[in-house]
């Protein structure tokens, strides 16, 4: 059962370096980066949180397919690997529809999108040569001059049953978004599978007293899933609280809860949930 920290993209971010560094000294086993339209790129993100830690894994949750070629993205991942062994997790996804509308890159069928960017990349980071004809990706004969000796595993951020079992599939990994419970991790695990096949959930993080922070995440939460505000499971309130949600989404089937604080410091409610779960 591993712990991550998200770098929620609303801070600072030049306040990466400090922020990954301290985490490097604690317990927490990750620190996780975003890459939302408009906000910061995940690539550069995860290039800057492996330069300045020694220990820490890095994890990209995620990069929009429509917005990065395959054979880019195998060759960012590749790079990354090379230089910091064993130390990235590289997540990949839909994206937000309308996000990718805006950007002018919707692709005509999602699903196919992420089937055939995921199968490429990994094929490439493998080190074999990939000519894929599919119904979005297009690649004739691409192979990394520098391939890792050991290959990054690529996990698929995704929330639908259909893009469940496409992850079950082709990625070594799922990533699921924040809000989600133990009762639909469950769901997903009879999904994706057991055996080899890393569950990571992301979910808010707020200690605080103020009870109208943590129902404004639990409004835009459910928002973005389509479902109740009172269906949301997050991690708010005391640290014994959070603590407590903390362990029931690693008992339910998550092997690793990335928690995303919320405020503009956001470092001291990470402490206080490690000393509750020490």
């Amino acid at each position: 059962m591993r712990l991550g920290v998200m770098f929620d993209r609303d801070l600072p971010p030049e306040s990466l370096i400090p922020f990954c560094r301290h985490l490097d000294a604690t317990e927490v086993e990750d620190v996780w980066v975003v890459e939302d339209l408009g906000w910061t790129g995940g690539i550069s993100s995860a290039a800057t949180a492996l330069a300045v830690t020694e220990r820490l894994r890095v994890g990209i949750g995620i990069a929009p397919a429509p917005l990065r070629n395959p054979a880019l993205l195998a060759m960012e991942f590749g790079n990354l690997a090379r230089v910091h062994p064993h130390r990235l997790a590289a997540g990949i996804g839909h994206g937000v529809q309308d996000w990718m509308r805006r950007a002018g890159a919707l692709p005509p069928s999602p699903l196919a999108l992420l089937e055939e960017t995921i199968s490429a990349v990994r094929g490439l980071l493998r080190g074999e040569t990939v000519t894929l004809r599919g119904r979005a990706v297009h690649l004739d004969g691409i192979s990394l001059v520098h391939p890792p000796a050991d290959p990054p595993p690529v996990l698929a951020g995704v929330v639908r049953p259909r893009s469940l079992e496409l992850s079950g599939r082709v990625a070594q990994g799922t990533i699921l978004p924040e809000g989600v419970g133990p009762d639909r991790i469950r769901d997903a695990r009879k999904v994706i599978g057991e055996d080899g096949h890393e569950l990571v959930v992301f979910t808010n993080l707020y200690l605080g007293e103020d009870p109208s922070v943590g129902a404004a995440l639990a409004a835009g939460t459910a928002e973005f899933l389509g479902i109740s505000p009172e269906q949301i499971t997050q991690a708010v309130g005391t640290p014994e609280a959070a603590a407590d949600v903390v362990r029931s989404l690693w008992e339910a089937g998550a092997d690793t809860v990335a928690v995303r604080p919320f405020g503009p410091d956001p470092l001291p409610q990470v402490d206080l949930l490690l000393a509750e779960l020490r």
